[in-house]
């Protein structure tokens, strides 16, 4: 998952997340606004778990989410531009 890409298409990342992990806030996804470590830092203060663990999650999730159709769709379109 390239992170700037992510950054740029965040209001359509964020549903994703919330899915992922519920306790995140809609503020919360506001703060985070597409960086990777406040990403972990707010998994990591929602849920009590270690830094680690926190990245542990991410790093699962951006692997999964890169080999997600709309991931594909959305770097074919990236792509085209």
């Amino acid at each position: 998952m390239n992170w700037e890409q992510t950054k740029g298409e965040w209001n359509q990342t964020k549903g994703a997340v919330k899915k992922q992990w519920g306790k995140l806030t809609d503020d919360d996804l506001t703060v985070i606004a597409g960086q990777r470590d406040q990403l972990v830092g707010k998994i990591q203060e929602r849920y009590g778990i270690a830094k680690e663990e926190a990245e542990k999650q991410v790093k699962t999730w951006e692997s999964t989410k890169v080999n997600e159709p709309e991931d594909v769709e959305s770097e074919r379109r990236r792509k085209a531009s």
